[in-house]
């Protein structure tokens, strides 16, 4: 299942992680040309393949967040609650370079897919697991989410949405997906150090973690007694010339000219010349004394010509700027494509079916074409066959029922 001619060509990945942190670090791993094997229970499989049913997330007829953060893997149904499951446990991670694994300490001990319980059978083993709080503590086996742990308990929903208006819900996946990457990394320099010592390791890392570190400016901040300022409030902010503005056409441009040198190219940009002599803007440290009152001159401002006008004045004035842009936007611009962010599926019944790469990029190595991601126990009889199982004990582990069935 993998490229010959890539990085990862030849390694070999059980991935046993559910929903969405621990498999796209397995994905990051086959976008370079591992082999992956996705490990589920039988019957329904890893939950994440019926995300895309539960509101607030997209509607679609294509199971799309099974497909982002599963392309490439081959699905073995196996369950492993099963006692009769063991041997072919131990057989994959006889098998296996690394393992990927998000049960909390608690249940990880209980199916014996621990570190203490797999690494004798493999020296070589990297053994690499996520947890939403952390291995250790007194919330060590507390079931963590993205929005949960990464977001709420690190305090960045605090901090993400304007005074007097209450929290928000982000876009899904936006914490798993950030440490999906810091495990694959972990996973990266485990492997490095193994081409030194011979020796495999275990490596994790935490959705808390993982936030903590999203946050890593403002929490530094609090570990050295900083003063912070009140929730963001765009009609009063801190800086006026670093905050959103509303067009007439009821869209947002995000202003960044918060830097000394940036006051006179913007304000000749939007057409305010005079405010280079207003005694209120006459420096740096007076603008931001005099933020809201700049925000009384800039709103109406924004708020006389649509989108487009800003754009071209602002591009043309040289002025940084962002436009916050909608769900058409993102999948059509052009740069998503031009660097390969955005890229054909292939085998999908859409031949013009696009996925979201991973954001790694080695010059040299291109990644593996991503193909459709597997249906549930799909590759049984094939993982099972390369493993060393004849067919009368394939047939056994049907009967006993720790095998699912294949897919149709």
């Amino acid at each position: 299942m993998s490229d010959a001619s890539n990085i990862f060509s030849g390694l070999k990945v059980v991935d046993f992680a559910s929903f969405i942190a621990g498999p796209a670090a397995a994905t990051i791993l086959s976008d370079f040309g591992a082999d992956v094997i996705k490990v589920e229970p039988p019957g329904m499989g890893d939950p994440y393949r019926y995300f895309t049913s539960v509101p607030p997330n997209p509607v679609s007829d294509v199971n799309y967040a099974w497909q982002l953060t599963n392309r490439n893997k081959r699905s073995l149904a196996l369950n492993l609650k099963a006692a009769e499951s063991r041997e072919v446990v131990e057989r994959l991670v006889r098998w296996a370079d690394v393992i990927v694994v998000n049960f909390p300490p608690r249940v990880k001990a209980g199916l014996g897919l621990n570190y203490e319980s797999l690494a004798p059978l493999n020296p070589r083993l990297i053994y690499a697991d996520i947890t939403g709080y952390g291995s250790r503590g007194p919330e060590a086996d507390s079931p963590g989410f993205d929005i949960t742990a990464y977001w709420a308990r690190s305090g960045l929903m605090e901090v993400t949405h304007d005074a007097g208006s209450p929290p928000t819900l982000p876009v899904p996946g936006i914490g798993d997906h950030a440490t999906a990457t810091t495990l694959y990394a972990s996973i990266v320099t485990a492997l490095f150090a193994r081409e030194k010592t011979g020796k495999g390791t275990h490596v994790s890392t935490s959705l808390i973690a993982n936030g903590i570190w999203a946050a890593g400016a403002w929490v530094e901040g609090a570990l050295n007694g900083g003063q912070f300022f009140s929730q963001h409030d765009r009609e009063t902010p801190p800086n006026a010339l670093l905050n959103p503005y509303q067009t007439s056409d009821n869209r947002w441009i995000l202003i960044v000219a918060a830097q000394q040198k940036d006051w006179g190219g913007f304000i000749q940009a939007i057409g305010l010349p005079q405010l280079a002599v207003d005694p209120r803007f006459t420096d740096a440290r007076k603008r931001l004394e005099n933020s809201a009152e700049l925000v009384k001159i800039l709103d109406p401002l924004f708020a006389s010509q649509p989108l487009a006008h800003w754009k071209k004045v602002l591009n043309e004035g040289r002025v940084i700027f962002g436009v916050v842009q909608n769900a058409i936007e993102i999948i059509n611009d052009p740069q998503l494509e031009a660097n390969d962010i955005v890229v054909p599926l292939e085998g999908a019944s859409n031949p013009q079916a696009r996925t979201v790469s991973s954001p790694i990029e080695i010059v040299g190595y291109p990644k593996a074409k991503p193909r459709i991601a597997p249906h549930l126990g799909e590759h049984n009889e094939e993982v099972l066959k390369s493993l060393d199982f004849s067919a009368e004990a394939i047939a056994q582990l049907h009967q006993s029922g720790a095998l699912g069935d294949d897919a149709p």
